[in-house]
């Protein structure tokens, strides 16, 4: 058996300004004037040699060192609570745009929706010299105001708000969006409600949600039944208050309002679960609009958030902030828009 060795192919090793200087014959100090295009003091002979030197070796400046020297990264942190969630991409393209336009760069750390990360998210971006941070967190950890607060950089909250940190705010009016869904179901015949949600406490926009839903169904002037589930992971109990919101019903039509874009899919799947069909048995109003809410069962009406807006205002905020500007914390609140489909329908009689 003939065996073919071969050697392994070493590491390149990385070009410093030092190598350069040394095979121009100048100091550091003369290659970084001119990779700054700063060559009034180079005579032609001297620039002519760290040009030739720089092209000799493939020499690439670090753009992070560059920018670090000149005491700026461009970098900006956005924390997410969940990649997955289309919120938080939406979000992200609308933020990354508006920081393209400025000449900044965004890195993301993912939560995973996991509490125990959102110390650990600061501090990792904080180590990359970011120059301020967005902040889309699970809002559950009190102490990450502290954090932000030590680093010294601005900071603008999407969507949850922090306990104990008052900065920029940006987020949907909570409140009118769920005020549009139930006018919307009530305009369409529909008067007993029931609004489904995951867990509520600490989480600002689902306590928002839940106050507001409670709130237009008792004001209203009709005969209105509401009741709110809050969903567990296994969504143990969902098919059985979706039946008893039916008998609690009776003779008059009854609806779900969905908290968001997760909460829909899973109502979803208890209704097929039961045989029932969105629209027919039971309507249905959610928040967040997604590519996939006209696909399902004959089209599901929806709240749609203005998630790009929001992550475009929110690095507007911020560069601001990082420019110098020191206006009071800001509250921005927008409007979401009625998408309304055949789940929403008048209930036939």
């Amino acid at each position: 058996m003939k065996i073919s060795t071969t050697t392994p192919k070493m590491h390149e090793v990385r070009v410093t300004i030092d190598d350069v200087a040394k095979m121009a014959g100048v100091s550091k100090a003369t290659v970084s004037r001119f990779l700054n295009h700063r060559t009034t003091r180079l005579s032609l002979e001297i620039a002519e040699r760290v040009e030739k030197a720089v092209a000799a070796l493939s020499y690439m400046p670090s753009p992070m060192a560059r920018a670090l020297k000149r005491g700026r990264s461009r970098l900006i942190g956005l924390v997410v609570a969940d990649i997955t969630n289309p919120f938080s991409v939406a979000v992200l393209h609308g933020a990354e745009s508006a920081a393209q336009q400025a000449g900044y760069l965004v890195m993301l750390f993912n939560l995973g929706n996991t509490r125990q990360r959102e110390r650990e998210g600061i501090e990792a971006l904080a180590s990359y010299q970011v120059e301020g941070f967005i902040l889309n967190t699970l809002g559950a950890d009190p102490s990450v105001a502290g954090e932000i607060a030590r680093h010294g950089k601005p900071a603008v909250l999407i969507d949850r708000k922090l306990m104990g940190m008052q900065a920029d705010f940006v987020s949907l009016d909570n409140a009118d969006a769920v005020r549009q869904a139930i006018t919307h179901l009530l305009a369409n015949g529909w008067r007993e409600l029931l609004y489904v949600t995951e867990p509520v406490a600490g989480v600002s926009p689902r306590m928002e949600r839940v106050a507001a839903f409670r709130e237009n169904a008792v004001s209203s002037t009709m005969d209105v039944g509401a009741s709110v589930i809050e969903l567990d992971p296994q969504d143990s109990g969902l098919d059985q208050a979706l039946i008893d919101l039916k008998r609690r019903g009776g003779a008059r039509p009854a609806a779900v309002l969905a908290n968001n874009a997760r909460t829909t899919l899973r109502v979803a799947a208890a209704v097929a679960r039961l045989g029932w069909s969105l629209g027919r048995e039971i309507g249905f109003v959610g928040i967040d609009e997604t590519n996939w809410a006209p696909l399902i069962g004959p089209g599901l009406t929806t709240i749609e958030q203005p998630t790009e807006d929001i992550g475009r205002i929110a690095m507007r905020c911020l560069l601001e902030r990082i420019q110098g500007q020191v206006p009071p914390p800001r509250q921005v609140l927008l409007a979401g828009r009625l998408i309304p489909r055949a789940s929403s329908q008048q209930p036939k009689t």
